[in-house]
């Protein structure tokens, strides 16, 4: 279809804006990124070494930077399994049984969303508190009140589920609410034909409501897996700092710390391309993995 020029102005002019915001914003600080990776650079002077690839080399030589990736990718996993498996289950309780007070419920589930990280660190870490927080206090009357307290923030084996557990309780209402939508529309004379047939609930929630909403489910699966690298830097700042002794240093956290604290800035550099580099793999897999025929209804 042949397009008129004032039309092709007007498209321009429309365009124009989000386009150079993109560029300059986007694609610009991303290539610097990848750019002053190959210099060996303190951040705060104009004293640069061009080094080539010895960054990346130092880096993959490095045991703490192994450590932030098993725990970014522990976090992922962990979180995304859990997130969404109680998102989904959730969402079909609230869509299709009727229960009292289901608008006062999707309230209370969606309001952890709508809370800064900062409040829903504070909120954890007085839940874990080792003498006074309420984990502690309930398992107290199953294991006696004179046994040893959990330090749920301060025990390397058990420090990055403690993270892992303020990430999920953030997580699960946006994406319960995102579900239901989607829930809400699936015909309901697609599960009576399934009750006539003798399907139960189970049957019919794998049967007929994941097919018919997965490519929410697909999309927001991407979404989520690259949002949690990112709010798994700012729960681990707000409330472990990356202790004890690295435990729960995660991939950002450890890129701030050697950029900004360590005035490693080319080196921290390096640690953006991978994680950068890491992210697009992961949603490349991902949507491969996830990829079915669009079912329609």
């Amino acid at each position: 279809m042949e397009i008129k020029k004032g039309q092709g102005r007007f498209i321009f002019f429309c365009l124009a804006p989000a386009v150079i915001l993109f560029v300059v914003f986007l694609i610009i600080p991303t290539i610097d990124v990848f750019r002053m990776s190959t210099y060996k650079w303190g951040g705060y002077t104009d004293d640069k070494t061009f080094v080539g690839l010895q960054n990346f080399t130092k880096l993959f030589q490095s045991d703490k930077f192994y450590q932030a990736f098993q725990n970014s990718l522990l976090l992922i996993v962990l979180v995304t399994i859990v997130t969404f498996a109680f998102a989904l289950v959730f969402a079909s309780m609230l869509s299709r049984e009727k229960l009292k007070g289901q608008n006062l419920l999707r309230i209370i589930f969606y309001i952890p969303n709508i809370l800064s990280v900062v409040v829903i660190s504070a909120i954890f870490s007085a839940i874990y508190d080792p003498n006074s927080g309420l984990l502690n206090a309930f398992l107290n009357l199953f294991r006696g009140a004179a046994s040893d307290p959990i330090l749920w923030l301060g025990d390397q084996k058990i420090v990055i589920f403690s993270l892992a557990g303020a990430m999920i309780w953030q997580a699960i209402g946006y994406y319960m609410v995102m579900y239901m939508a989607s829930m809400a529309n699936v015909p309901e004379s697609l599960y009576e034909s399934a009750e006539l047939e003798g399907a139960g609930r189970m049957h019919q929630f794998f049967s007929i409501t994941i097919p018919l909403i997965w490519t929410n489910i697909r999309t927001t699966l991407t979404f989520f897996i690259i949002s949690t690298i990112n709010m798994s830097f700012l729960f681990v700042v707000a409330m472990t700092g990356g202790g004890p002794d690295g435990s729960t240093e995660v991939f950002l956290s450890y890129m701030y710390k050697e950029a900004y604290t360590n005035s490693s800035y080319g080196y921290g550099m390096a640690i953006g391309v991978i994680v950068f580099l890491f992210s697009f793999a992961l949603a490349a897999i991902l949507n491969a993995v996830t990829r079915r025929d669009h079912l329609e209804y």
